[in-house]
């Protein structure tokens, strides 16, 4: 079932792409490149030429150590931009925030999903997305950005992040938010070692057993550095694997600073997907052929 937003549906029956749009001048990939409504809408613009079904436009970093900003100044960083994409543009548009007042703002000028790396646990977030009628990412973070990645620990990263969003998605429901309005986010990078990130990625499986849209954002991240021994600049093919792989073991949309590239990858592991899928349905409903015949018409009894 498409994901029914205030004016669009979205079709996660195949993955699709969320183009990432930094409105910040800190954000540890393209900080200080989109400052303005012109020079973002530009990017916007391209970003949905490439094949960007959403466009997530964020107006303060969350990188390790980024420093906090405050409700009016990011206010005035992120409505005009998503005022501007509303009227400007056709397309999906997330807001990606922590701050309930920003999520309330951002839905009125027009954006459709809120993307929280705090999974909506802030007092009043919770309410902002129900009243608003949007959609929500609820992403796991351990700690806050600027301490997360002090020595993070967890008994084991697979389970405790796949409880960590089952309990988010209950509380979610139990305040009136429906069900078929959450995605999830295992926040690769937020508060998780290299092998953290590693295992997580390899039990994402066991997350999409969760039965909600599991979005995946991995572009240029230092894990990619770490693992491959690569500067900021020189990641993208490891993302673009990456993108790919996720696709592979269930990601319903993948975030990413790489939007033309990413939804080549992506749209190929999905349809390698589809096709294996049809070849396992096919195995399971063909008649058996049964015992081979010998020359007296009977099957083989040796």
């Amino acid at each position: 079932m498409p994901l029914q937003l205030a004016r669009h549906a979205l079709d996660l029956t195949r993955p699709v792409v969320m183009g990432i749009l930094n409105v910040t001048p800190d954000s540890f990939s393209d900080g200080g490149r989109y400052r303005d409504a012109d020079s973002a809408l530009r990017r916007a613009a391209a970003m949905i030429a490439e094949g960007a079904a959403v466009i997530d436009v964020g107006g303060e970093s969350t990188r390790p150590g980024a420093q906090a900003v405050g409700e009016q100044e990011e206010l005035d960083r992120v409505i005009p931009v998503i005022d501007r994409i509303r009227r400007e543009l056709d397309c999906v548009i997330s807001i990606d925030t922590m701050k309930p007042a920003m999520m309330r703002a951002a839905c009125a000028a027009g954006a459709e999903i809120v993307n929280d790396v705090f999974a909506l646990r802030a007092p009043g977030a919770i309410d902002a997305v129900r009243d608003t009628g949007a959609a929500a990412i609820l992403m796991h973070m351990q700690g806050e950005p600027r301490s997360m990645q002090v020595r993070p620990q967890y008994r084991d990263v697979v389970d405790d992040v796949r409880a960590f969003l089952a309990a988010r998605v209950e509380a979610c429901e139990a305040s009136g938010i429906e069900r078929h309005r959450l995605l999830i986010d295992p926040g690769f990078g937020f508060g998780k070692t290299l092998d953290h990130n590693l295992e997580l990625f390899g039990g994402l499986d066991a997350l999409a057993a969760l039965n909600l849209p599991v979005v995946v954002g991995v572009s240029r991240k230092s894990m990619l550095g770490k693992l491959l021994d690569l500067p900021l600049d020189q990641r993208l093919n490891a993302g673009l694997s990456a993108a790919a792989l996720a696709t592979w073991l269930g990601a319903s949309m993948i975030r990413t600073h790489d939007v033309r590239a990413t939804v080549e990858a992506v749209r190929f592991a999905a349809a390698a997907l589809q096709a294996r899928e049809r070849a396992t349905i096919k195995a399971f409903s063909s008649p058996s052929a049964g015992p081979i015949a010998n020359e007296t018409g009977q099957g083989d009894q040796q």
